[in-house]
């Protein structure tokens, strides 16, 4: 085995919270599509997508260095936000725990001198600091704009190549 059994199981603890943020994105999402501001819901859903990527990627990871795969229950995620900012916020926070989560798997990974694992991890940590960053300026504008302004909003995502496709100028 290529990864050693903590590591591995702390992999599969991340596909799980890949897997949680997704659901949480598509919530998010529905809540936006719902309030027809339908950029807001494109990127939510876009981020859902990714957020299924990444699990996926934590997944042949696994498989790829002989590990057993083993994908913990995913709890429900929040289906009700009474703001625009609210959801964004939760959108941060989230990327911000996940953010540490990872670095948590970086130092599993330098701890077992796990090269290949560190190497595989790199690109989490990079990715992590896009979407912090993402998020943080589009809760940013969702404060700037208000609750009333939110049409605003959805010109901003629609003008923006890194909103209005995150692989656009240096993503994935």
């Amino acid at each position: 085995m290529l990864a050693s059994k903590e590591l591995i199981s702390a992999i599969n603890t991340q596909v799980g919270n890949e897997f949680g943020a997704s659901l949480q994105y598509v919530s998010i999402a529905s809540h936006f599509a719902g309030e027809a501001l339908t950029g807001l819901a494109r990127f939510f859903y876009r981020q859902a997508e990714e957020e299924r990527e990444h699990a996926m990627k934590f997944v042949q990871f696994v498989v790829d260095a002989g590990g057993q795969l083993e994908i913990p229950a995913v709890a429900a995620p929040k289906s009700t936000f009474a703001t625009a900012k609210e959801a964004v916020q939760a959108a941060l926070e989230w990327e911000q725990e996940v953010t540490q989560q990872i670095y948590g798997l970086v130092n599993i990974a330098k701890k077992d001198s796990n090269y290949i694992a560190i190497r595989f991890l790199d690109w989490f940590v990079t990715e992590q600091f896009e979407e912090v960053n993402t998020m943080s300026e589009l809760l940013q504008v969702v404060e700037r704009a208000g609750e009333d302004g939110l049409l605003h909003v959805e010109e901003f995502l629609a003008r923006e190549p890194g909103f209005a496709d995150p692989h656009a100028e240096g993503g994935e």
